[in-house]
């Protein structure tokens, strides 16, 4: 099993910038795939970024050169967000995927994008 923890979340002006940290911990070592996933409020949730443990990052479109993901070390994935905008509020999920188990989620941070 796998445990996972974000943080970072908050309140920030559009425009602005916010580091969220997803921190791992049990069977990390089976992690394949960590992403950052979204959800706003009357809406599906829907995949941010992500980061195989190959390193193969892919990015959803509405994000590409704003966010980046990363990975700390084997335990934390970073989501740097930039030029945030009103539509990027929503709760952040940090998910990951391991072979032969349904996804693991965090517990969500809210991020939120004043304009």
């Amino acid at each position: 099993q796998v445990q996972l923890v974000e943080s970072g979340g908050g309140l920030v002006q559009a425009g602005g910038s916010l580091s969220l940290s997803c921190v791992a911990s049990g069977d990390i070592w089976n992690i394949d795939r960590t992403g950052w996933y979204r959800q706003a409020p009357g809406k599906e949730r829907e995949l941010v970024a992500s980061i195989t443990s190959g390193g193969r990052i892919t990015y959803a479109d509405f994000v590409k050169g704003r966010f980046t993901i990363s990975r700390a070390n084997a335990r934390k994935t970073l989501l740097e967000m930039n030029s945030l905008i009103s539509e990027d509020t929503a709760v952040y999920y940090c998910g990951a995927d391991l072979t032969g188990h349904p996804r693991y989620w965090g517990q969500g941070t809210q991020v939120t994008v004043s304009s």
